[in-house]
């Protein structure tokens, strides 16, 4: 399939493609009728996180906080003394591998399915690639923070921040991917090989599911 690069390519700083789907229902919230909400202040948090998720500030925090996050649970793993190298890092390639395989899925059925919830919000950000629309900064690296903590309750606590580390990770890489796909054009060819993939997905939407990496559509 050939694919023209050289063409214009619709610009999107949210820090992933599958964002749009939180802003969506938050948007969605906003817009019911003021008077369906027994307290009006829960409309104005609404329509607050809705503004919040459209900013481009938001796009940028959300990538830090998803690196720093992963930072710090590997930092605070590797700490121990009594870790060894080699194990711990197959650990957290574990982690990351995982990751991927979870962002394969998600994409393939969740966002392209038909859970109304998830499906919604990434058909908006097909349509309107140049939006700005994320998830809120600050929810995924206390998600991912609660879990390490809640793993850390059934294996040993440095196995639980390394690989969800690894898998923190994982989705940092996803999310600036995703940003710098959309935003630089690659000279070298394995590059531009890989940013055609996803290209070719917001094409051809039924094909070219992963984004950090192709693996998981050939396996």
């Amino acid at each position: 399939m050939n694919l023209d690069l050289g063409e214009k390519e619709s610009v999107e700083m949210g820090s992933d493609g599958t964002s749009s789907s939180a802003c969506a229902v938050a948007r969605g919230s906003a817009m019911d009728d003021p008077g369906a909400s027994p307290v009006r202040s829960a409309g104005t948090w609404r329509e607050a996180l809705d503004r919040l998720c459209s900013t481009r500030i938001n796009g940028t925090l959300g990538l830090v906080g998803d690196v720093g996050i992963s930072a710090f649970l590997l930092w605070t793993a590797f700490r121990s003394p009594e870790l060894r190298t080699l194990p711990a890092l197959y650990i957290v390639l574990a982690g990351a591998l995982v990751f991927s395989f979870v962002e394969y899925c998600f994409h393939r059925w969740m966002f392209h399915g038909s859970t109304a919830l998830f499906e919604q919000g990434h058909h908006r950000h097909h349509e309107e690639p140049a939006g700005y629309d994320s998830l809120p900064f600050f929810l995924v690296p206390l998600g991912i923070f609660a879990a390490a903590e809640s793993l850390a309750l059934a294996i040993p606590r440095e196995i639980a921040l390394l690989f969800a580390g690894g898998f923190a990770g994982g989705y940092a890489a996803y999310g600036v991917s995703h940003t710098v796909i959309h935003h630089m054009r690659f000279r070298n060819a394995f590059m531009r090989r890989w940013a055609a993939s996803h290209h070719i997905h917001h094409r051809h939407p039924g094909s070219n599911f992963g984004v950090t990496t192709p693996l998981w559509d050939f396996v």
